[in-house]
């Protein structure tokens, strides 16, 4: 997943994703990337989205047997968000940690992710 702060840091500015999975879970993140980039929503706004909603906007009896797909795209903005966000009050903070290669922000992320793929790495956001 490639998440893109605004400048004021609350709002994202571009998310998008590169991945593989069934019908559901890539319908269902696209249809979710769509809607937080036309909606124009902040970070805390994107956090307090409702895993049932989803899967009511969903249609219910499409994923009633996949609901965890069908949440999948949700549950990895949150947790993009929220490292992103613990990251920033860190930063502010004043807190160092060593270098975490599991995330990548910014403008190198989409290229991180795509390096990633091609030398066979799993579990990149």
């Amino acid at each position: 997943m490639y998440l893109k702060a605004a400048d004021d840091e609350e709002h994202i500015e571009r998310v998008s994703y590169e991945g593989e999975g069934c019908t559901i879970s890539m319908a269902a993140s696209s249809m979710l990337l769509e809607d937080v980039q036309r909606g124009g929503l902040t970070m805390d706004e994107v956090l307090e989205l409702d895993y049932h909603e989803m899967i009511e906007q969903l249609g219910r009896q499409v994923v009633a047997s996949r609901p965890k797909c069908a949440t999948l795209g949700l549950g990895t903005l949150k947790a993009a968000i929220r490292k992103y966000q613990r990251d920033r009050h860190l930063e502010r903070a004043g807190v160092t940690r060593p270098d975490d290669d599991e995330f990548v922000y910014g403008e190198n992320a989409e290229e991180a992710a795509r390096t990633d793929r091609a030398e066979g790495h799993t579990g990149s956001f």
